[in-house]
């Protein structure tokens, strides 16, 4: 099989000249373990910050190894009683045509609750992300306004959705006019930043913010934030491929002020709470209340060109590369 390897860290945006493709070993599955061919392997803007080997709630990336994230794939060859060959599983096997998993590690997935790609997406570490953000740390309530930057991503637009389907006025920006349209479509009340200032956009105010962006997007709503505002800092994918650290907020002072709050969070601490997650959410997207897009980028050998594209912006909703056949 083959993998995709980290061949040097990356300096700015990551280039295919950072990753090798390589040919791994094949064995069987001993006691306890399965043999998984991946159907889809997920890029996440999380895996940048590996990328540079310091270790920050996880550990780095090291160099020669394999690019570990979120696989779908089905099961090959079974050395566990729990799961027969042909099962769809959710592993951590990464940028790989596929591999070992211990069976304890992995979950089945059931292709008629939902597509089995979603484990990776909507009903997956995304979605979850979306609603911990907004049920746990936001604390949102009927009828506030919320701002969700990065509305068009795979944690954004659950999360603009989410928030809507909780009574929620949701304002959403993203980068381009047809995501911005799909957004609308939607119900969200939404912008492209490249056009229109966060500034003007939020002049109303809002109540909360769900941060997938930072910089310029966290500033802005940090003016437009009303006393006893949230802002839930989930990510800061305009910083993530910065070579030097760049100057805050210059109006964080507004924390002070406002009787602001401010609380980052990072998903994996929340595992407990997915089964709450999908009790509510998998209903929503089963129904269609809840709609989610993914970008599928075609071959392993395009995993380095589809993680690029997520700091472009190239998908809508979530970005994913398929690598083997249903």
């Amino acid at each position: 099989m083959r993998e995709l390897v980290l061949a040097a860290r990356p300096r700015g945006v990551p280039q295919a000249t950072d990753f090798e493709l390589r040919e791994a070993a094949e064995r069987a599955p001993g006691d306890g373990e399965l043999l998984v061919r991946n159907v889809y392997v997920s890029v996440d803007p999380y895996m940048r910050s590996r990328m540079t080997g310091v270790r920050t709630y996880v550990d780095g990336y090291e160099l020669g190894q394999p690019v570990d994230g979120g696989a779908v794939g089905r099961v090959v060859t079974s050395g566990d009683p729990g799961f027969r060959e042909g099962d769809w599983v959710l592993s951590r096997l990464g940028w790989r045509d596929g591999g070992i998993v211990r069976a304890a590690s992995a979950r089945r997935l059931d292709p008629d609750v939902a597509p089995p790609s979603t484990a990776l997406g909507v009903l997956g570490m995304p979605g979850l992300t979306a609603w911990v953000g907004l049920v746990d740390i936001g604390r949102v309530e009927a009828g506030e306004t919320i701002y969700v930057s990065g509305a068009a991503g795979a944690v954004g637009s659950a999360a603009a959705q989410i928030a809507k389907l909780k009574g929620l006025h949701v304002i959403g920006s993203a980068g381009t006019p047809e995501k911005v349209e799909w957004l609308r479509s939607l119900g969200i009340e939404a912008f492209d930043y490249r056009e229109t200032e966060a500034a003007e956009a939020l002049a109303d105010g809002i109540d909360v913010y769900f941060d997938n962006v930072g910089g310029a997007q966290l500033e802005a709503s940090l003016a437009a934030l009303r006393p006893f505002g949230r802002v839930v800092a989930c990510g800061a994918i305009s910083r993530y491929n910065d070579e030097r650290a760049e100057p805050g907020p210059r109006n964080l002072f507004l924390m002070v002020t406002k009787r602001l709050r401010l609380q980052g969070f990072i998903v994996s601490d929340h595992d407990d709470r997915y089964r709450d997650f999908l009790a509510e959410v998998a209903p929503w997207v089963r129904d269609g209340s809840l709609r989610y897009r993914e970008t599928i980028v075609e071959g392993l050998e395009r995993a380095p060109e589809a993680f690029a594209g997520l700091f472009r912006g190239d998908n809508v909703g979530k970005m994913l590369v398929r690598v083997g056949p249903d």
